[in-house]
């Protein structure tokens, strides 16, 4: 995709305009309803057991925490490979486990423990699968249609959870919760038929990195990039508590609004519904306040509604709380999501979008734990309100923690430093390689150059330096030395040529240069070979 695409449509629809987003968008949406009819019909074989408020919550943390362990490898996987046959082989991986899973329950051979071990497995594919389509998004629409596939994704996650427990209890009522598993096995052969008609471009093929260096190389970012490090927290901090209702919203449903399978559907499908028009109205909401501001009104939503569901007299009552409570969660998520879709460079965006699913999950996976453990020891009604006191206490840690705006960082790719020219051709794996760039600046200038090292040594420590230092020469006047160290000559290649640099690391070191006597000089330091001696 070229940068002539930036400017493009920016309202909600308009990624639709693109066939082959809009055909693998509704195929990951039925693929999504069918996953939301496997969640539910797994809790509802465990409501009846005497533990069920600790057991259910396990199916929740059994579902989410492959997705912690597995989302950064998957992103690494996601950004080294093709994306299309990552997709396909997760497929296929559900289907055969999908399989299983409704041939056991159909025999009886179904235990708790054997559902949550399904349960992971179906968790695993998960992992695979939500990085590799989030970060296939800017291969399927242009770079400025980004924040509306963001909000349409978050259309398809929360429109498939209102459908697929509504329908999940419609025929778990009616035929019975081994028929569930079958219609989830049926909507991923549906995702698959998708992906083998797809033809990816050629073009947009991935190069491939090597999966340990890749995996430090994320880190790395995630690490030296601020804004990445505060929305992982503020994500966590608005989790954690927030996870209470997707844990135990069955236990309450069956023991304080006293509903069976068929309502439960209906509420869980309120609750989906309320997710939906959240992600269709953030685009308007935002355009009126800021990031910060939007989702500080998404927490006080999502914790008075979840405060007042046990509160209210019964179900009916229940439903227009829990609308709220969807919209609060969806505008909360859309939110960060769309933002980061559009400040994440494209080298890093499968990894970085995993770790932010790991800070998801791990936080999701802890609360659903901890609040159900909870409600064993102090009593339902107790642990929910406890919950709601933490998500309404987000929203002053939201209010005075405030959120960057990251739209405004220019994160397109730009190859401006070109290939290295060297008088012979480093093995890619000979490292470390030490770079070193030699500044003059003159002491009237030392202060406007000093303020821009930060924005200077975060480029390089983003984008594959392991260190980084400055110093002062002793002997020239006004000569300072920029000195960072790469782990190999394959790793400093790709901040040349890999399409890691950015229009913002090229705009910090076009400042720098303007402040210096002479142009800057680069020299690489490269380890000899091995057969080198030093003299006698």
């Amino acid at each position: 995709m070229s940068e002539s695409d930036v400017v493009t449509d920016h309202s909600l629809w308009a990624p639709f305009k693109r066939r082959a987003f809009l055909w693998l968008w509704l195929a990951m949406f039925a693929a999504t309803v069918g996953g939301w009819m496997q969640t539910v019909g797994a809790q509802w074989l465990l409501i009846d057991l005497p533990n069920a408020a600790s057991v259910v919550a396990l199916v929740q943390a059994a579902t989410m925490t492959p997705m912690m362990l597995l989302a950064l490898p998957a992103g690494v996987l996601a950004d080294s490979f093709d994306r299309r046959w990552l997709l396909l082989l997760v497929q296929v991986h559900m289907v055969i486990t999908g399989t299983l899973l409704a041939a056991l329950t159909f025999a009886g051979l179904m235990t708790p423990a054997l559902l949550l071990v399904f349960t992971f497995a179906i968790g695993m594919g998960m992992a695979l699968q939500i990085p590799t389509w989030q970060s296939l998004m800017p291969e399927l629409v242009p770079r400025g249609q980004l924040r509306a596939v963001a909000r349409l994704d978050m259309v398809s996650v929360n429109l498939a959870r209102a459908l697929g427990p509504a329908i999940g209890g419609i025929v778990i009522a009616r035929v019975g919760v081994p028929w569930v598993f079958v219609a989830q096995v049926v909507s991923v052969f549906l995702l698959v038929a998708t992906l083998v008609f797809w033809r990816r471009p050629r073009a947009a093929a991935q190069h491939r990195e090597r999966f340990l260096p890749a995996m430090r190389a994320g880190g790395r970012y995630a690490w030296n990039e601020p804004n990445v490090r505060r929305t992982l927290l503020r994500q966590s901090s608005f989790v954690f508590p927030a996870s209470v209702l997707w844990a135990l919203l069955p236990v309450v449903a069956n023991r304080i609004l006293g509903i069976g399978a068929d309502r439960y559907g209906v509420l869980f499908g309120c609750l989906g519904i309320g997710a939906v028009i959240g992600a269709v109205s953030v685009g308007r909401l935002r355009a009126r306040l800021s990031a910060n501001s939007v989702t500080v009104v998404a927490t006080v939503m999502y914790g008075g509604a979840v405060l007042a569901l046990v509160l209210v007299p019964g179900f009916w009552a229940a439903l227009p709380v829990v609308l709220v409570a969807g919209m609060g969660w969806t505008t909360y998520l859309s939110t960060l999501m769309s933002e980061v879709q559009v400040f994440l460079p494209n080298w890093i965006r499968a990894r970085a979008l995993a770790l932010l699913m790991v800070s998801f999950t791990a936080a999701q996976v802890l609360g659903s734990v901890v609040w159900g453990s909870l409600a064993e020891v102090t009593g339902l009604r107790t642990s929910w309100l406890a919950a709601a006191g933490l998500i309404l206490a987000s929203a002053v840690l939201a209010a005075l923690w405030r959120l960057p705006d990251l739209g405004a960082r220019r994160s397109e790719p730009i190859d401006f430093w070109g290939s290295p020219k060297l008088v012979f051709t480093p093995d890619p794996d000979t490292g470390p390689v030490v770079i070193t760039v030699e500044y003059t600046i003159s002491p009237d200038r030392f202060d406007r150059f000093e303020s821009l090292l930060p924005r200077l040594r975060q480029s390089r420590l983003q984008t594959g330096a392991m260190r980084w230092d400055l110093y002062r020469s002793g002997e020239r006047a006004d000569t300072y030395l920029e000195v960072f160290a790469v782990a190999s000559w394959g790793e400093h290649e790709k901040q040349h040529t890999g399409g890691r640099l950015t229009v913002a690391d090229q705009e910090v070191e076009q400042l720098v240069a303007r402040l210096c006597d002479l142009p800057p000089m680069a020299e690489h330091l490269i380890p000899p070979p091995r057969t080198v001696r030093p003299p006698a």
